[in-house]
């Protein structure tokens, strides 16, 4: 695909920046009737798949998990996101913009993202509302390195 055709999908799909592939299995937690309905229907354009939910009993190649400040312990939520995932896998955690209702400041998604043994590697914006920022196991943040 070209670097043209690649803008134009990130314009149209809002879920191209998140890095999902075809065949992928995207497992999303935090469901409400608040999410961003247009990057869940662009995660199951791109993948092919309908996104599982926290009773899928098998390993997800990456996690989606919409997280407001109300919804308890964010380290917690983040631990849990890891448990059905292998190590290097992604966890998008999508949080609700600054100003919006249930904004998570980025120091706290930074603290808990390190004490549940997570890196921050990037933000995106994840719709009108929604900001995505991209976690992984430190190992897999350091491609290649040991």
């Amino acid at each position: 695909m070209s670097a043209t055709a690649d803008h134009a999908e990130e314009r149209t799909n809002p879920a191209a920046r998140l890095g999902f592939q075809p065949g992928q299995v995207v497992q999303e937690l935090g469901y409400d009737d608040d999410v961003e309905q247009a990057l869940r229907e662009g995660v199951e354009a791109i993948t092919g798949t309908e996104l599982v939910d926290e009773d899928h009993d098998d390993v997800a190649d990456a996690v989606m998990l919409w997280f407001r400040e109300e919804d308890g312990d964010l380290t917690d939520a983040l631990v849990d996101a890891t448990t059905m995932i292998d190590a290097g896998s992604p966890v998008w955690l999508l949080t609700p913009k600054t100003g919006r209702e249930g904004y998570v400041e980025p120091s706290e998604i930074g603290e808990a993202a390190q004490t549940a043994g997570l890196a921050q590697t990037s933000t995106v914006n994840a719709g009108k509302d929604w900001s995505g920022s991209r976690l992984v196991t430190p190992k897999a943040a350091r491609t290649g390195k040991r």
